[in-house]
């Protein structure tokens, strides 16, 4: 299936690589490729995100009269597309793609007019708290509760896996405000200054030596009601629209592609039995295995941009799309370990970057290449489990 671009889309396409060509500058391309996180550094993301500012480029989904660019979903993709063959850190997308849609929709003028300029400049940096000790997939079991004492909530318990908590200075939060009926009753989204007195972020260093995820802590946190999003006992509904934007977006597998041209060079440059890795007829049927599911994920992605230039709904298709870009994306990261063999131990990346007395003698492509495999072994569980996502297909699609 190939999309038929118009001459206007093509003419956008140029227009984009332009400037890409001009802005995006060699270190930030690096920076990028030696990214072994689910989100760019702090810094390289926000130097960024200040590039396509003032662009007028950072928000592209996002209604104009906010600062969105009014494209169509064409080239919403299409500039998708371009930033992943260039090799574009990303945006943090917890604010502007995550939190941002939920104040259109859930948010008062006033909570729009305050946090969105401030997303959108960067003065704001947020993190999600969802997630906590035992209940991660299961949002409906949380506890961290929120009771009334005046015109404030005064919230207790805590939240575990929250990214960039140690950089953040504002979290969105489910909180429990009533246990008196069905699980999914009674939760509540709050927004939480992470300087509020009773706040505290402890870290949790990852297998690969990475610090992106903490435990936040809420010991007696005062937060006015005015911060509510969505009406009380109502945050399960807000949750679940949230959620369309932190599984949605598409564009996965031109960025899969350039990872599995990544996994090609290796396997070109890695002897085996004296030869290149790359001749082995084994290892070459699962790459271009991977090749064809990406080419199935692509198409699947050109439908669901066909629906939505109609105006619906992509429907089940997000599920789908997260599902099979993760598992085609652990694949991958799989056989590049295979591939750089002992090269593959832990914490090559930092001994490269940081400077250690032991300094990095391996090949620069193996690199990355241990820390990126642990870290997306996680991606089957965060912005939503696998399973989860079966069962959302299997009800919509199935009726099962």
């Amino acid at each position: 299936m190939d999309i038929a671009y118009s001459a206007e889309d093509q003419a956008f396409r140029e227009e984009v690589r332009t400037f890409l060509d001009t802005k995006l500058s060699d270190d930030m391309r690096r920076a990028a490729a030696r990214t072994t996180t689910v989100f760019a550094d702090k810094d390289l993301a926000m130097a960024w995100q200040a590039i396509l500012v003032e662009q007028g480029w950072a928000v592209p989904s996002w209604p104009v009269e906010h600062g969105g660019t009014g494209w169509t979903p064409t080239e919403k993709y299409i500039f998708g597309e371009e930033l992943a063959k260039a090799g574009a850190p990303g945006l943090i997308p917890l604010g502007l793609r995550m939190l941002a849609p939920v104040l259109f929709k859930y948010g008062t003028p006033e909570q729009q007019a305050h946090y969105l300029p401030k997303m959108l400049s960067g003065e704001h940096y947020w993190c999600q708290g969802y997630s906590e000790p035992g209940s991660g997939s299961d949002l409906s079991s949380l506890r961290t509760a929120a009771a009334k004492d005046g015109d404030d909530y005064i919230v207790n318990g805590s939240k575990i896996w929250t990214t960039h908590a140690q950089f953040a200075d504002h979290i969105f939060c489910l909180v429990r405000t009533d246990s008196s009926g069905r699980p999914q009753q009674g939760i509540t989204f709050l927004l939480i200054p992470m300087a509020t007195p009773g706040v505290s972020v402890e870290p949790i260093i990852t297998l690969a030596a990475d610090h992106e995820v903490n435990q936040v802590f809420f010991d007696g946190v005062r937060v006015p009601q005015a911060n509510r999003v969505g009406p009380e006992h109502d945050g399960w509904n807000v949750a679940k629209y949230l959620l369309e934007f932190e599984r949605g977006g598409g564009g996965a597998a031109v960025r899969l592609q350039v990872s599995l041209d990544h996994l090609k060079a290796i396997a070109a440059a890695e002897r085996e039995g004296g030869e290149a890795l790359w001749s082995s007829p084994g290892f070459r049927a699962r790459t271009n295995a991977l090749d064809i599911r990406i080419m199935a994920l692509q198409f699947s992605e050109h439908a669901t941009l066909a629906r939505l230039s109609r105006g619906e709904s992509p429907g089940p298709g997000s599920s789908l799309a997260k599902n099979n870009t993760v598992e085609i994306e652990q694949q991958i990261n799989e056989l590049k370990l295979e591939a750089v063999h002992y090269y593959g131990m832990p914490h090559a990346n930092l001994i490269s970057m940081n400077g250690h007395d032991a300094p990095w003698v391996g090949p620069e492509h193996a690199e990355t290449v241990t820390p990126r495999y642990l870290n997306s072994r996680a991606a089957s569980i965060f912005g939503g489990a696998k399973e989860v996502q079966k069962n959302i297909v299997a009800k919509v699609v199935l009726g099962l």
